[in-house]
């Protein structure tokens, strides 16, 4: 496979899991990817330094990087390595993340911050310094750069998950980060995209249960499944997909549906209390405001596979 040849991509938390798998598949793909990870092996080797030797076992090309993409000088280090490969970045894959699970009112100061830092800032920054580059290729040139990013939200961040709270609000925000990423970096000729994968990991074991599969069935958490569609959004393919939000469960791509009015309330002028208090069942129910939940979600999802 070629899609990626001579193709520079960046991978944040790549050391294991889904950004390990990535790392892989767009190495398989041809790109030279930079595994970024601040990770260590129990015996305190660098597990980006790990995946680096994988990817090259396997004829790829790669290598290492340990910057923490949570601060904006790591952050620009992590993007000026890339682009001294070729003088170009091709694919930013922003995957790194962390959990500290707790309610709202059970949550401290420093769970909140560590997760918006890992998550949200870890998106932010790599996506500034590369939006920097890629301006500043578009203005020499005045052609379109034709890169692509793919950040990694999660449907806790669609539809909220009880204990999460910080993890849920971060993830929402890196669809809002990507939406208008997507707007703004359009004139430069890039796109982007999210993802919400659902996939076995250090993260999730032990967390989600039944995520083995059973002898002869698909495998719906395996993250290659993830990686191929990050590869497939990092290629050229891709072209003109940008804004969009997809949720990858195994074999199956939902393309997600951004909030749309589900009924509306009108005043004679200006609206004033009494017009909300006489048109009141139109904000919603007890059957209509039903919080929907991962399973639920999944559902659905079958059901529009399935129309």
């Amino acid at each position: 496979m070629d899609e990626l040849k001579r193709k520079v991509a960046v991978v944040t938390g790549a050391g294991q899991g889904i950004g390990r798998a990535e790392a892989r598949a767009l190495a398989r793909a041809g790109a030279h990817v930079v595994v970024n990870d601040v990770g260590k092996t129990p015996d305190g080797r660098p597990v980006a330094d790990d995946a680096v030797e994988e990817i090259r076992a396997a004829g790829g090309s790669a290598e290492p990087n340990t910057d923490d993409i949570s601060t904006w000088d790591g952050a620009e280090r992590l993007i000026s390595q890339a682009v001294n490969v070729n003088g170009k970045l091709d694919a930013l894959v922003c995957n790194a993340g962390i959990i500290r699970d707790r309610t709202i009112v059970n949550i401290s100061e420093a769970e909140w911050d560590a997760v918006m830092a890992v998550h949200l800032k870890g998106h932010a920054g790599p996506l500034h310094f590369a939006a920097v580059h890629w301006k500043a290729l578009h203005q020499e040139s005045g052609k379109p750069v034709d890169a692509t990013v793919v950040t990694t939200s999660s449907e806790a961040g669609l539809y909220g998950n009880f204990g999460q709270v910080n993890y849920s609000a971060a993830k929402a925000g890196i669809v809002a980060l990507t939406q208008v990423a997507a707007r703004e970096l359009a004139r430069y000729g890039v796109r982007a995209n999210s993802i919400c994968p659902r996939a076995r990991t250090g993260m999730t074991e032990g967390v989600v249960e039944g995520m083995e599969p059973a002898e002869g069935s698909v495998d719906e958490w395996d993250p290659e499944s993830v990686a191929a569609l990050t590869t497939f959004l990092g290629s050229e393919y891709s072209r003109g997909i940008t804004g969009q939000v997809f949720v990858v469960h195994g074999p199956t791509v939902s393309r997600m549906r951004e909030w749309t009015p589900a009924d509306e309330i009108t005043g004679t002028k200006a609206l004033r209390l009494g017009d909300i208090i006489a048109q009141r069942e139109r904000l919603g129910s007890a059957e209509d405001t039903t919080l929907v939940d991962f399973a639920e979600a999944n559902a659905r999802s079958g059901r529009m596979a399935q129309a």
